[in-house]
């Protein structure tokens, strides 16, 4: 049979009082839906279909990498109402069993939903929900059984009476449906309720009055099961999701000494042996190779690092690719399209950015290098910058191999430096130099003896007082 997921993300989620949609709010670096479309990926369905309304052009370039196909529901009407848009796109499927969640639960437990769903396969029930048990229900959907245990209806906390407001057990918001015989029953949902809204629960009174109860599914860890609703509950579902990256790591080889002050988001990678200092950001897409160690406070973005390089404090490095046996800080800074080969020193207070930096460079101190290529084993001194923007255009800085920079120098794009020159402490180059030569651009030094004796003689007559 046809496995469908349906995932409802057309809200505004206005508990988050935010101009943002609920589901595209950052969680660990990404937006909300996509854990959503991730941790559903996993049950490989043949289709998936995502409801879509609320800021809509922001969400749906994020469906392409998951296959998924958007379904615009417009306005918004409540839950049944969204399903309600998908009758067209899953009654063309045929005899299907459809998962259905919400776009706001980004912790969901893949194996435990995967095995709900093989339960319901294997049984007879046209339709099945998750619950879970909460010490606060408080905002949530209340079950009410029957006297023989089985699911009457679901109630929404707006129209529960308070003895239903008590009752602990709460619908997940996680459905599994027979299609499309189940969904007939949409037609006859109503809006009298608190919201004015279609709600997709009524569904369940509506089965239980015609001799088919769904079945229920409890779930333990009743946090991974739940929405991100509100700002407070994105910050919980956000430190959850990051003790569960960072134990993952360290139980991959990975030292992290501080896990409670450590971020890393869930498309990094590491090899066994990489030392994490407390504070440390690992952001996108970064990977860092074997043996790697990265000093407290440092922010590291997209950023490739490889095996046994050391990063210092406070360093900032984004879109970098940084070879093995580096050395890099503290305080320093690399920038998008920034390559450092193998063995490169960068130190504190060095900026790059589309510099590339050869095999054993060295940028100790002070000093700034965009749009610039420095040749293998050059030593670029301290307070050097590479004047690489006229205004208008960004131009070019090459040093060749071996390449001395003394301090205070200001090499004007573009220009080029050839293998082995020597360029003097305070030069500024405007012009290319040779292989091999030497550039000094500084004014010759003038020594005028006895000069500050003078000034001060100046002074004390100056501050003298003038006769009657």
């Amino acid at each position: 049979m046809i496995k469908a997921v349906v995932i409802l993300a057309a809200g505004q989620g206005t508990r988050m009082k935010s101009p943002l949609a609920k589901v595209l709010h950052p969680l660990l670096g990404r937006p909300v839906i996509v854990h959503v479309l991730e941790s559903l990926g996993a049950l490989t369905a043949d289709r998936t279909f995502v409801v879509v309304g609320h800021q809509r052009r922001r969400v749906e370039p994020l469906l392409t990498a998951f296959g998924a196909q958007a379904i615009v529901q417009e306005p918004q009407l409540g839950t049944g109402h969204a399903v309600m848009s998908c009758l067209d796109a899953l009654t063309a499927l045929g005899d299907a069993e459809v998962l259905l969640a919400s776009a706001d639960v980004p912790l969901l437990p893949v194996e435990s939903l995967g095995r709900f769903w093989e339960r319901f396969s294997a049984g007879s029930s046209k339709a099945a929900l998750v619950s879970v048990t909460l010490q606060d229900p408080t905002g949530y959907g209340r079950l009410v059984r029957d006297g023989a245990g089985k699911l009457a209806r679901v109630v929404e906390e707006r129209d529960a009476t308070e003895a239903e407001r008590a009752v602990s057990e709460v619908n997940a918001g996680v459905y599994f449906f027979r299609s499309p015989e189940v969904f007939r029953w949409l037609k006859g949902l109503g809006r009298q309720n608190a919201q004015g809204e279609y709600y997709l629960t009524d569904l369940f009174a509506a089965l239980y009055a015609a001799g088919n109860p769904a079945d229920v599914f409890s779930a333990g860890e009743p946090e991974r099961w739940l929405g991100a609703n509100t700002q407070a509950e994105l910050a919980q579902a956000t430190a959850r999701l990051r003790r569960d990256v960072v134990e993952r790591w360290m139980a991959a080889g990975v030292t992290v000494m501080d896990p409670a002050t450590t971020w890393i988001e869930t498309s990094v990678r590491m090899e066994p042996g990489v030392v994490l200092h407390p504070g440390v950001r690992l952001c996108g897409t970064t990977g860092l190779g074997a043996g790697v160690e990265v000093r407290s406070y440092s922010v590291l973005t997209d950023t490739a690092v490889g095996p046994g390089t050391l990063i210092k404090e406070h360093c900032v490095l984004e879109m970098t690719r940084v070879g093995a046996d580096c050395i890099i800080g503290p305080f320093a800074r690399t920038r998008e399209g920034t390559v450092l080969e193998e063995r490169v020193h960068l130190g504190n207070f060095v900026e790059t950015k589309k510099a590339v930096l050869g095999k054993g460079a060295k940028a100790n101190h002070l000093s700034y290098l965009g749009d610039a290529s420095v040749g293998g084993g050059s030593n670029i001194g301290a307070g050097t910058i590479t004047c690489n923007y006229d205004g208008k255009l960004k131009h070019r800085t090459v040093l060749g191999e071996g390449v001395f920079i003394g301090s205070d120098t200001q090499l004007v794009a573009p220009v080029s430096v050839g293998d082995g020159a020597y360029v003097g402490a305070g030069t500024t180059v405007t012009r290319d130099v040779p292989a091999g030569a030497l550039a000094v651009s500084r004014a010759p030094q003038k020594n005028v003896e006895g000069w500050v004796e003078r000034k001060r003689k100046r002074g004390e007559a100056s501050k003298a007082p003038s006769g009657s």
